[in-house]
């Protein structure tokens, strides 16, 4: 029985799933919800996941949400290719790292996302607490950037689960400050192929990944 994803467009947790399911080759049928109508709220999906959330990943009579425990449930059960290591120690680090990014980029990548998105009639993107969560940013991508000005992927040689996680963010991002009301906040960071040229590549050789077009984002492509 065929791998059963749900998932929602622009979603950064739904996009690492994509990622993994593609990389590894898996066979997958695509549930694409439309947010728009609280499809990820309906009966069906809170039977599967009762936070009424995505991604949900059903294996089977297996079902598992959040997206970190799905691309280790994937990883152990579909192991070639790794996505987290050949070994204790490069597993390790890539956990690491995936944590650091939770922990310290991803919480200021969703307020600003948030600020430029859905505050709708929002002019002051240059508040203290957006201010300060864009240089925290910018200090955490330096971070990254020193990493891949040393390897093609953020650990290791080989692309990981850790790119899979950041990814979607930095792509979220991008497309933050690409609009016209954050320009004040974007010289802050882009264009990034300026301001960080190793992500840049990097972010270059993720979109090359064979299968990487089934998982972009189907409403920024319309937008």
């Amino acid at each position: 029985m065929a791998i059963e994803v749900f998932w929602g467009s622009g979603s950064p947790f739904a996009w690492r799933v994509l990622l993994a399911l593609e990389h590894k080759r898996l066979p997958y049928v695509s549930h694409l919800l439309q947010f728009s109508k609280q499809e990820h709220k309906s009966p069906q999906m809170l039977a599967l996941n009762p936070r009424g959330r995505v991604p949900v990943l059903k294996d089977g009579d297996y079902v598992c949400f959040e997206s970190l425990a799905i691309l280790y449930y994937l990883d152990q059960k579909y192991p070639e290719p790794p996505i987290f290591g050949h070994t204790p120690e490069e597993g390790g680090t890539i956990m690491r790292v995936i944590c650091e990014y939770t922990a310290y980029i991803e919480p200021n990548v969703t307020r600003i996302a948030r600020a430029v998105f859905m505050d709708q009639g929002r002019t002051d993107l240059q508040g203290d607490e957006i201010t300060a969560a864009m240089h925290a940013v910018a200090s955490e991508a330096r971070t990254i950037e020193g990493r891949l000005s040393k390897s093609a992927w953020i650990v290791g040689d080989d692309y990981s689960a850790v790119d899979m996680v950041i990814f979607p963010g930095i792509q979220l991002l991008r497309r933050a400050l690409e609009r016209p009301e954050a320009a004040a906040l974007a010289s802050r960071f882009l264009p990034v192929e300026v301001n960080y040229p190793a992500l840049g590549r990097w972010l270059g050789r993720v979109a090359a990944q064979p299968g990487y077009e089934r998982t972009y984002p189907p409403h920024w492509r319309a937008a």
